[in-house]
Formats: structure tokens, sequence, C-alpha cells
């Protein structure tokens, strides 16, 4: 999506302060932290949100979530961290690009 913030993200076109890249996945601090730590996890592939997910995505929702606690450990959350998946304007998504946000506090 041209104008998808995420997406320009993660092709490279707007810098971010990235904690882990791969082929499928960008993961960067949020610029509003929540907590110490506060970082998204983000698909590369454009998907607006969790309930445009199909069964197609398991592998990508699966990688997300194991992805989660292995960051958050080297982020310095050893001893927690929250998740928090916003889905539609209801339920306080801002940017419609699906991402899992990952923080807490050292």
């Amino acid at each position: 999506m041209s104008d998808c913030i995420f997406c320009k993200i993660a092709a490279g076109d707007i810098p971010a302060n990235k904690v882990y890249e791969d082929d499928d996945v960008v993961a960067f601090h949020d610029i509003k932290p929540a907590g110490d730590v506060h970082f998204l996890l983000v698909p590369k592939r454009h998907v607006e949100s969790l309930a445009h997910c199909g069964a197609d995505d398991a592998a990508m929702l699966g990688k997300l979530m194991l992805l989660a606690p292995q960051l958050a450990a080297e982020q310095g959350l050893e001893r927690g961290f929250k998740t928090a998946i916003n889905t539609g304007r209801g339920g306080g998504q801002e940017v419609f690009h699906l991402h899992v946000h990952v923080y807490g506090n050292k």
C-alpha cells in the first residue's frame, strides 16, 4: 500500500529504530512508548488488521507471537511484558496495518 506508514518502514523508505528484521517481519520502537520498552512487530506484507487474517495467515501470526518473548528479553524485559493488538477503529487501531505492541518496564 503506497500510503501505509508501516509498509514504508518495512520497505526502508522511512527510517525507524529497528530491533529486528527478516524477510517477513520488521520490529521497531514505538514513537509514543507506553513503558520503558515499547516496540511493534509488523508483518512486511500488508494486512489491514487481525480481523482481516485468515487461515493462510496462521504461520505469520505464529511467527509474530513467537518473536514477542524473544525480542522482549533482548530488550531487557526479562521480568515480563504486555502484548496488544488493537483491531479496528473501535479497538483503538490507529495505523491500519496489523501490528503487535510489546511493552513493559525494566
